[in-house]
């Protein structure tokens, strides 16, 4: 029988409760499960993880791995506090708020390009675990001398992770999409007949906006514009704090 996702969580934590120590030692351990399910789920996406494929790789039955991971949904909480526990934490060397916010930012959008499935999982319980407490708590870090109060602090930093949330989620290749360069070759002068003097703005700020990106929506102009904005916010935000 599992233990309680809790108990998995805060495994290696000293007062972490034991399976029993009779009986042969077992093939696979929760940590090695799990590292194992990650390294899935990098390689092939979320839907490859499963139960059975994972049993299979590691040589077990299914029966015998729900031991060590509860359930699927149990599974991929402990993938997600994993890989926020290997995350790179760097130090912050400014002393500007800003600086440090985007490093935060910028850190996290890496995080979701090296591990793209993170976007698919959505279950609240990831934030009980040692991994992503640890990961918390370095991100609140970067608002120190900010003024802010813990309450404030603790929803400028989810304003931040939603819009990079967001923003990881526009970059994410879509294999079904259309390559909108030859789209648009093929269709340029086929659209501007359809629309003729119709939706004047609408054409004035496309065109503009479609030559300095060249492209319909470039996801490097959004993520520079969108950061901007969110500093500009939170900048407001800190100003009030210390009036």
């Amino acid at each position: 029988m599992a233990r309680e996702l809790i108990d998995l969580l805060w495994r290696d934590h000293p007062d972490a409760p034991r399976g029993g120590s009779r009986g042969p030692r077992a093939k696979v351990t929760t940590s090695r499960a799990v590292d194992t399910a990650v390294g899935i789920a990098d390689a092939e996406g979320l839907d490859a993880v499963t139960i059975r494929r994972l049993a299979a790789d590691l040589g077990v039955s299914a029966m015998a791995l729900y031991t060590h991971v509860g359930s699927r949904d149990d599974l991929l909480v402990l993938m997600v506090d994993r890989v926020h526990a290997r995350q790179p934490r760097p130090p912050y060397p400014s002393s500007s708020w800003r600086e440090r916010v985007r490093q935060v930012a910028e850190t996290e959008l890496a995080h979701y390009a090296a591990h793209a499935w993170l976007l698919d999982v959505d279950d609240q319980r990831t934030a009980l675990g040692p991994g992503t407490i640890a990961k918390y708590d370095h991100e609140l870090h970067a608002f120190d001398g900010t003024g802010l109060t813990d309450v404030q602090r603790d929803a400028a930093l989810t304003f931040v992770a939603d819009f990079v949330r967001a923003a990881a989620r526009a970059r994410r290749p879509d294999p079904h999409a259309a390559d909108m360069a030859e789209t648009w070759a093929r269709w340029n002068e086929r659209l501007a007949h359809y629309l003729g003097d119709a939706h004047p703005l609408a054409q004035r700020v496309g065109g503009a906006a479609g030559e300095a990106m060249n492209a319909t929506y470039s996801p490097d102009h959004a993520w520079t514009f969108g950061l901007q904005r969110v500093l500009d916010g939170l900048d407001a935000l800190v100003a009030a704090s210390v009036d």
